[in-house]
């Protein structure tokens, strides 16, 4: 066996004159490492930078000081353990158990589901159905005259439109057709649509409030009575917001026991004029009274002003329905122009027509607040 020869001891080099060196770079003579022990770590295996080395090192014969660990940072939490586990213990790390991470991990991301599910919802076009017009056959006529007609007058249409929401018209349903025959029912169109207009047309039949017609003239449309009463039921019943306009303000009333007016001119010979050739071109002042929904919605006005809507109805409402409240009065004979059924979050009747009003006209009442509180209503309760 070969005897190894044991080598000369290398001096250590002098330490830098630290004083001597500039404040952004020290220069600093590297040493050759003396041999040590295999357990004694050189400068090369130390943790601590050679920057570092050249300020704080001992002479290269003695053994450096071992490098400070690492503070171990505490544990933190399963980020599961903040959705919450019935019969865990609140704060359970995720090591606790395997199941209890699965099902948390399952309900966060259900939640994460629904929560998207729900903002979807509410950014969803809303869908608002439109009462339609009948028009019946008249005797003898031919083609298009002889067929009874259901349809939508433009305005209303273009009205409710102007706030980017889709319209449809609900026509009515007839289970017991021999040539289509269909399951369909008006509750089917409440279910999937998220509220309903009642325009106007004809007027509402005095048998509709167990009344008889004092003139022929009068007897209104028993027919689309019927049809519009079962579709407002519905709609009420499925919580979803309705809006009535000049005859669907009208239905409203009847539909919770109240009565009308047959004839304003007649009934109420001290009245103003409410209808004329001019049609919507006749005007007049209304107010709302204290308390007034209505009122409230226009507060950013003078609170006494009288505002000026147009007036196509010789109809209005008499006796007042239960659970109904008055939200606007005629200027001048108090005729009831605009009603609130106050059990629903928004049953509404207009005796005027807001679709005829120009929003931001100068001289009507811009009846948009109206509007959209009818489709923030039908946002609301669309689930």
């Amino acid at each position: 066996m070969t005897d190894i020869k044991k080598p000369e001891t290398v001096p250590s080099p002098p330490r830098p004159d630290i004083s001597a060196a500039t404040p952004d770079v020290i220069a600093v003579q590297p040493a050759e490492p003396e041999l040590a022990p295999a357990s004694t770590p050189t400068l090369a295996e130390s943790s601590t930078p050679l920057a570092s080395a050249a300020f704080n090192s001992a002479p290269a014969s003695a053994s450096p000081d071992p490098a400070p660990q690492a503070a171990k940072p505490p544990d933190q939490p399963s980020v599961y353990t903040s959705l919450g586990q019935p019969g865990a213990k609140f704060g359970a790390r995720a090591e606790d158990a395997p199941w209890t991470q699965t099902w948390r991990l399952i309900a966060a991301r259900v939640k994460a589901i629904s929560d998207k599910a729900g903002r979807r919802m509410m950014q969803r076009t809303l869908k608002i159905g439109v009462s339609a017009r009948i028009f019946h056959p008249e005797d003898g006529a031919k083609g298009l005259r002889g067929r009874t007609l259901q349809y939508l007058e433009e305005s209303i249409a273009q009205w409710v439109m102007s706030r980017d929401v889709l319209v449809f018209m609900i026509p009515t349903v007839n289970t017991n057709g021999l040539v289509h025959p269909s399951s369909i029912r008006l509750r089917d169109y409440a279910k999937h649509l998220d509220g309903l207009v009642l325009q106007g047309g004809a007027d509402v039949s005095p048998q509709s409030y167990a009344e008889a017609a004092t003139r022929p003239e009068w007897g209104g449309d028993r027919v689309r009575d019927m049809y519009e009463l079962e579709l407002l039921h519905e709609f009420i019943e499925a919580g979803k917001p309705v809006l009535g306009i000049c005859r669907g303000c009208q239905l409203i009333n009847v539909a919770l026991g109240g009565t009308l007016y047959q004839d304003i001119a007649t009934d109420v010979p001290s009245s103003i004029a409410h209808v004329n050739d001019k049609y919507d071109q006749l005007h007049h002042a209304i107010h709302f009274p204290a308390g007034s929904s209505l009122a409230t919605l226009f507060s950013d006005s003078d609170k006494n002003k009288e505002w000026v809507v147009n007036s196509i109805h010789h109809q209005a409402v008499k006796d007042l329905g239960r659970d109904l409240t008055v939200e606007a009065v005629s200027g001048v004979d108090n005729i009831t122009e605009a009603i609130r059924y106050r059990k629903a979050p928004f049953v509404m009747g207009l005796q005027w027509h807001p679709e005829f009003h120009r929003a931001g006209g100068p001289q009507l009442l811009d009846c948009t607040p109206i509007l959209d509180g009818f489709l923030r209503a039908a946002r609301e309760t669309r689930f």
